[in-house]
């Protein structure tokens, strides 16, 4: 007979499978819909019986990935209103002390679930871990700044779920006092969010490629608000949009995003909005957010909460190589574009100098991964280490073979998670499961002694472990000549 447990809300029955069970499909708040559409997030109805947990639930309502990215990022749109949910594994729903590991997703805000298949959590609980991944409201639904309805919901929906996680899982075996939540991406922009917060709700964060610098300017996240709206014939409000169904905005708040990651335009989107790259972001709304998060940690905040934190070494491939963008960039084209994405022009000068053999389309990849993620993971850390917080940084070093993608972003889940596929259109044939092993071992430690197992980092040695797949070696600031650049 599978297991049950009993929630606040109600009882759920799971599946168990080589020694590891999991609950999918939980919600944490009620439907994001009806009366309760761009609202903040509240508790679910609890139900009577025994509800199945044996499937994943519906994803928030998201556009989906264009052209190579929906073959190189695959993402799973399950269709349902009940989409504020999360999934949990655990290897003993029946013990306790469990360290707790609870993960957000990436997905520039826009996409992803916490369904994706790398992210499936079994591996994790099969190494004494209880692993969770959430769902949170994307795009317009969870983070346009509209007039009647509070800023940040996808946000709100995060806390949410930690909140459930604090009052729930010492049911699944957990210890809600041994909380780490992680993210990549989008969900690193997350993590150190929540981490400016001082919430109590978690012990350790770790963020993966995507750091403090991420927090909109509430005027300009109201122009990309009022642009989707005119696009769509309604008012920027709250009321303006409920009256649409989410199908309709999807396609409009794709090509506003579009246009805004493209050549991003300061004077027309705002400077925050287009050094970031992304149309719909968390909002510095001076109620939740009321410092940008590198700030806020450089000042203390979080100091409590042990760090790890890191980067792909060529991040920006993703985004140039496949899409073919690389192939026709010029010179002009890449200090126009890096300008625009809040970069100074002698330092994108400096790289040009400093690296006379890149192509223009490696010079940027080179330019941004380090604007948008090196840099921002650094002062980050820097900030936390200054403060006393425990921290440690880490470098993903490995280059897949395939599309020139290199060491790009995203390539370090499959390693991270255990879950290698054998030929993935990301990371190519036959990816070396030794360096799996590694990552996914230290990430283990953290969340278990809070220690990954190599120098914490400080902004004098700056001790960077570089995840390569072949020595895996503890480096001091690595490139740091390009870093000084930035100083």
């Amino acid at each position: 007979m599978e297991p049950v447990v009993r929630t606040q809300h109600g009882r759920i029955r799971g599946i168990t499978r080589d020694g590891v069970t999991a609950f999918l499909g939980v919600p944490y708040a009620a439907p994001p819909f009806g009366p309760n559409r761009f609202r903040a997030p509240v508790p679910p109805e609890p139900w009577d019986g025994v509800r199945d947990a044996a499937e994943y639930g519906p994803t928030a309502p998201k556009p989906g990935y264009a052209g190579p990215f929906k073959t190189l990022l695959p993402d799973p749109e399950i269709p349902g209103e009940d989409c504020l949910n999360l999934n949990v594994w655990t290897p003993d729903p029946g013990g306790s002390g469990l360290p707790v590991m609870v993960w957000i997703h990436g997905g520039a805000f826009v996409n992803g679930s916490g369904a994706v298949p790398t992210y499936e959590g079994r591996n994790f609980a099969r190494d004494g871990v209880v692993c969770v991944t959430i769902n949170y409201r994307l795009g317009v639904e969870g983070f346009a700044n509209l007039a009647g309805a509070p800023t940040n919901r996808g946000l709100r929906d995060q806390i949410a779920a930690l909140e459930w996680v604090r009052d729930n899982i010492a049911a699944f075996g957990g210890d809600p006092g041994r909380v780490t939540v992680f993210g990549e991406s989008a969900g690193a922009m997350s993590v150190t969010t929540l981490l400016s917060l001082d919430l109590g709700l978690f012990r350790r964060a770790i963020t993966q490629s995507g750091s403090g610098n991420i927090a909109q300017d509430p005027d300009d996240a109201l122009l990309v608000a009022k642009e989707i709206a005119a696009r769509l014939g309604v008012e920027p409000t709250a009321e303006g949009f409920a009256a649409l169904d989410p199908s309709a905005i999807l396609p409009v708040q794709a090509a506003v995003s579009g246009e805004v990651s493209a050549l991003p335009d300061p004077g027309r989107w705002g400077a925050t909005t287009a050094s970031g790259g992304m149309a719909l972001t968390p909002i510095l709304d001076g109620e939740l957010i009321t410092a940008r998060p590198e700030d806020a940690i450089a000042a203390g905040a979080g100091r409590d909460v042990d760090l790890l934190t890191g980067y792909t070494a060529e991040e920006f491939r993703l985004f140039l190589m496949p899409t073919g963008v690389a192939a026709v960039l010029t010179g002009d084209l890449v200090g126009a574009a890096t300008a625009g994405m809040g970069v100074p022009p002698a330092v994108a000068a400096a790289y040009r100098e400093r690296h006379p053999d890149l192509t223009a389309g490696e010079l940027m990849a080179t330019i941004i991964t380090d604007s948008l993620f090196r840099m921002p993971a650094h002062r980050t850390a820097a900030g936390h280490a200054a403060n006393g917080g425990r921290t440690w940084m880490y470098e993903f070093g490995w280059r897949s073979p395939n599309h020139d993608l290199g060491a790009c972003h995203a390539l370090e889940l499959g390693f991270m998670f255990d879950n290698l596929e054998p030929d993935s259109a990301l990371a190519g044939p036959n990816p070396p499961q030794p360096l799996a092993d590694a990552m996914h071992r230290a990430w283990v430690r953290f969340a278990t002694d809070g220690d990954p197992g190599w120098e914490p980092f400080d902004a004098r040695e700056r001790t960077v472990r570089v995840f390569d797949g072949e020595a895996n070696a503890t480096v001091r600031d690595p490139r740091g000549a390009d870093r000084e650049l930035w100083d």
